[in-house]
């Protein structure tokens, strides 16, 4: 097994300083750069852990805190294990954050998040890839769109609203890509209904963007997080898997 090394970092941005975790194998060569988009509870443990397994499958991870302009992760209290009845509570505090960080301020992120890896020694001289979860899943497809030059592949998982009918959708980026795409839906997600799920794979059919789109069958809306009660373990394995062979296939 790699070793892996881990620290936190901070990135500057046009408006401010993102904290963020960053995790790379631990023997010193440069290596390709993951981008990895958080979901809507933000950087924490769980998400330093997802990015040191990818280093430890020989990549360089950068995990940023997306809600900086609100203060240093974790933002919000979490508890050890978000379960049902813990979220009515959470999402009062986290909402009003996620609405604030527009498409645009996240894409102006974006692109200082992939001119500060563009920089770093631990980073081969390459396009990067995106992944992303929940919201995270929106942004690595507008972030694919957005910087076509820098991303060689993205990938999203049970990620909601990438296909509506509203003029700044995802979704509508999807003539700008370059980059190898692939998603990982949740089944029966109210946040990416089946008309969306057919309008993304159309767009970006149309669009001739390599991608793959798939419903992962009895698994529900954030199934990647284990600190959560909606993690299941068969469909994050499945993800794992997908993730890895984009990365290689790319890389």
């Amino acid at each position: 097994m790699t070793s892996v090394q881990g620290t936190a970092v901070d990135i500057p941005t046009e408006d401010g300083v993102a904290d963020a975790y960053l995790a790379h194998p631990g023997d010193g060569v440069p290596r390709p750069a993951v981008l990895l988009f958080q979901d809507a509870f933000g950087l924490r443990p769980q998400l330093k852990s997802m990015a040191d397994r990818l280093a430890e499958a020989g990549y360089t991870v950068l995990v940023p805190n997306l809600f900086y302009r609100h203060g240093r992760a974790p933002v919000f209290e979490l508890p050890a294990f978000i379960d049902p009845g813990a979220r009515p509570e959470l999402f009062k505090k986290i909402m009003p954050v996620m609405q604030a960080l527009t498409p645009e301020l996240a894409m102006r992120d974006a692109g200082a998040y992939l001119r500060w890896l563009a920089d770093r020694p631990e980073v081969a001289d390459a396009p990067v890839a995106l992944t992303g979860y929940c919201m995270g899943a929106r942004l690595s497809l507008l972030t694919a769109g957005t910087y076509p030059d820098r991303v060689a592949a993205a990938a999203g998982f049970h990620g909601g609203r990438l296909a509506t009918e509203a003029p700044d959708s995802p979704h509508l980026v999807a003539e700008h890509i370059t980059a190898e795409l692939y998603f990982g839906h949740a089944d029966e997600d109210p946040s990416l209904p089946p008309e969306q799920i057919e309008r993304l794979a159309t767009a970006l059919t149309r669009a001739g963007v390599r991608h793959r789109c798939e419903v992962y069958a009895g698994a529900p809306h954030g199934f990647t997080q284990a600190d959560t009660a909606s993690y299941h373990h068969e469909a994050d394995e499945r993800h794992w898997a997908a993730l890895l062979d984009l990365l290689k296939r790319t890389f």
